[in-house]
């Protein structure tokens, strides 16, 4: 029988069924604002957005070369080159039998044409064009509103501005796009051993890199953050600024003071101002991960651990956040692995170990551990780019059994 870690005790709540319930008890902020596209990136849209008109707006070629009609190519004449068509200055007349328009890409196609043809496949001799080789009709040309229609629907309520979204919102000519009222997230460590980076270091004394990192995260998520700073451990101080952030927040989020310890006093401030959801779950690392309310704001309180922060604000924080924003999001895009080395794994908690995943030459994808999985050693998560999911109930991973991952080297790490 497999021997459970100390940490597996009985009761602890199980991950998914945590996760569900929290998403279960928030609610979506529903203020919309109109802002202008530089000012949209990493915003969510509000309403869903349609065409305002046909993209591309006319028909035009897609190579450099000569805009013709296909009906004239097959006897092997030549054909009279009457005009230019460039891009922003199209050719006004119109193509007749016999006739080709020599044109740029992005250029319109002129009246009567119909095909292009490239211009390394054609033989120019004083002004007569003569096609090499097989054409088909309509070939190289982008026929009006080919990408998208008048009035058809381009992108949902809840899509994230990315630059590619902001891109083509530019090519439909907005100006400005009805955006969701970004969350105001209420940031705060809690700790008498937490200095600021640049602060002289007391013995037993840490840096704070959780508000660092955790900061930088919300910010990829376009998030409007009221950092507190470090709270020292003092149960009527920390109660005077969760009421403080909570009366004007969305959400918090804390990181420490959520564990067993003397000295831990977030948690028991939170059950004496708020209500918790959830406190302890059967994961590792994050066991300490405690969910709640003050009032209507809603509270993540995140281990003190840096590594254990990073990860549970990934897995439940972020989540959580997504729905408050009215993120339309279809959840992680989870891979097949196979373990290149051995994972050490004691059953109880749902492990979610940090590796490094690779393709290899048969097409596979493989993975090994990124380091140390201490949840204090922020080093080898930093060389990480997956999380690999291990399940609750599972033992060691051996080299060449199957995991499943997801990919954490992207927007929001």
């Amino acid at each position: 029988m497999a021997i459970q870690d100390c940490c597996s005790q009985p009761g602890l709540r199980p991950f998914a069924d945590a996760r569900a319930d929290m998403l279960n008890r928030l609610e979506m902020v529903a203020e919309t604002d109109f802002v202008p596209l530089e000012r949209a990136l990493n915003q969510l849209l509000a309403e869903p957005v349609a065409s305002p008109l046909d993209v591309p707006s006319f028909a035009n070629s897609a190579m450099d070369g000569y805009a013709l009609r296909a009906e004239d190519i097959g006897d092997g004449r030549g054909l009279e080159l009457i005009g230019t068509s460039l891009a922003g200055h199209p050719f006004t007349g119109r193509v007749g039998p016999g006739q080709c328009v020599r044109i740029m890409t992005g250029a319109a196609m002129p009246l009567g044409a119909d095909t292009v043809v490239m211009q390394e496949n054609c033989r120019s001799e004083h002004n007569i064009i003569t096609p090499c080789g097989p054409v088909r009709p309509g070939q190289h040309v982008r026929q009006a509103a080919e990408d998208l229609a008048q009035g058809e629907a381009v992108f949902g309520a809840g899509m994230r501005i990315n630059a590619r979204v902001l891109s083509v919102l530019a090519s439909l000519g907005l100006e400005q796009v009805p955006v969701r009222r970004p969350l105001r997230v209420a940031l705060l460590s809690t700790g008498d051993e937490l200095k600021e980076p640049g602060e002289l270091l007391a013995p037993g004394d840490i840096y704070d890199s959780n508000r660092i990192g955790l900061g930088a995260m919300l910010t990829r998520l376009g998030i409007e953050i009221t950092d507190y700073g470090i709270i020292r451990d003092d149960p009527e101080r920390i109660r005077e600024v969760l009421l403080k952030a909570a009366a004007r927040a969305d959400a918090i989020i804390t990181s420490g003071g959520v564990s067993v310890g003397d000295a831990d006093y977030t948690r028991q401030v939170l059950e004496e101002v708020g209500e918790i959801g959830f406190w302890k779950l059967a994961i590792k690392p994050g066991k300490p991960f405690a969910f709640g309310h003050i009032g209507r704001c809603a509270f993540f309180g995140l281990p003190g651990n840096p590594v254990s922060a990073a990860v549970t604000f990934h897995l439940l924080a972020r989540p959580a956040l997504a729905k408050m924003a009215g993120e339309r999001s279809s959840g992680p895009l989870l891979l097949q692995a196979r373990a290149l080395m051995p994972f050490r794994k004691t059953p109880g908690r749902m492990d979610f170990q940090r590796g490094i995943v690779a393709p290899q030459a048969d097409g596979s994808l493989g993975a090994v551990p990124a380091g140390s999985q201490s949840s204090a050693v922020y080093s080898a998560m930093a060389e990480a780019n997956c999380l690999l999911h291990l399940e609750q109930d599972r033992g060691d991973v051996a080299a060449g059994e199957t995991v499943t991952l997801e990919l954490i080297d992207g927007l929001y790490w």
